[in-house]
């Protein structure tokens, strides 16, 4: 399957890496080092050259407890980035916002993809998507981040995650997006505890009943440091074992710090997953 993304392909056939370029003072990981558009810029091209096929840029952080930021600023932020790194790398740019605004910002300066954590539920995302005609992620998320780690609670999350999604691709088919141009993310860490997120990961291929791309994001998350008992620094070798499970089980994209590393893992799990 390919993914038109504003006119650059992403052959979704083996499972790809998609770069995070944080563009943010907050962010859990690498809040504030890539705040200044020329050193995020740099980071874009060290992530290609270590094998990214597309790079994500976010202007907001979504960890639990983080500040909500302007529309405003936040265009302020990735509309100079995501302008520089279409016009330079070979890979598409996808925008990780919520916010129809941005979106429109983000797409008008070249970004191929929308990466929305509230799968287009805030006013005005839904048509806003619909009328850029850029393919769309949409994720799961119980509550919303400032508070969503506080108490989840489900009675089956895979199946409720399952019957989320299906509910959002449907509104979106409704407002004109097409089911070619959507992707799927059941959202590890938005809203649900360790046990959720390990459940999610073993279930994955219920969520293909979907019949559509999956995305996972599970990169240096606390679900990671609950399991080894380690601080951030230490979650590369556990964020590396999900990514390849996550491919392995399905996902067709794996959202990224460590990219050298998770490259390399996903190639062999394509290269296995080829073999007679």
């Amino acid at each position: 399957m390919l993914l038109d993304c504003a006119g650059k392909p992403l052959d979704l056939s083996v499972p790809h890496v998609m770069g995070i370029l944080n563009v943010t003072p907050d962010s859990f990981s690498d809040g504030g080092r890539y705040l200044d558009p020329a050193v995020a810029v740099t980071r874009a091209r060290q992530m290609v050259a270590e094998g990214a096929a597309i790079i994500d840029v976010g202007g907001e952080s979504t960890r639990p407890g983080a500040a909500a930021v302007a529309a405003e600023e936040e265009i302020a932020r990735v509309v100079p980035v995501i302008q520089a790194l279409v016009a330079e790398l070979p890979v598409p740019v996808s925008v990780d916002t919520s916010k129809p605004e941005v979106m429109r910002a983000a797409v008008a300066a070249g970004a191929g993809l929308i990466n929305d954590v509230c799968a287009l539920q805030q006013p005005g995302a839904l048509a806003a998507a619909a009328e850029l005609r850029v393919p769309v992620c949409l994720m799961h998320m119980q509550g919303e981040p400032r508070t969503m780690q506080q108490a989840p609670h489900y009675a089956d999350v895979v199946g409720e995650v399952r019957d989320f999604l299906a509910r959002r691709v449907e509104k979106c088919v409704a407002a004109g997006i097409a089911r070619e141009r959507i992707l799927l993310d059941p959202g590890f860490g938005f809203g649900k505890t360790l046990g959720h997120n390990l459940s999610l990961l073993k279930h994955l291929p219920m969520l293909h009943e979907l019949g559509l791309p999956l995305l996972v994001g599970m990169s240096r998350k606390s679900m990671i440091g609950a399991v080894l008992d380690v601080p951030l620094e230490g979650r590369l070798y556990g964020s590396l074992a999900v990514a390849t499970l996550g491919a392995w089980l399905g996902a067709a994209i794996v959202r990224v710090h460590d990219v050298k590393a998770s490259a390399d893992a996903l190639k062999m799990v394509a290269a296995v997953q080829a073999a007679e």
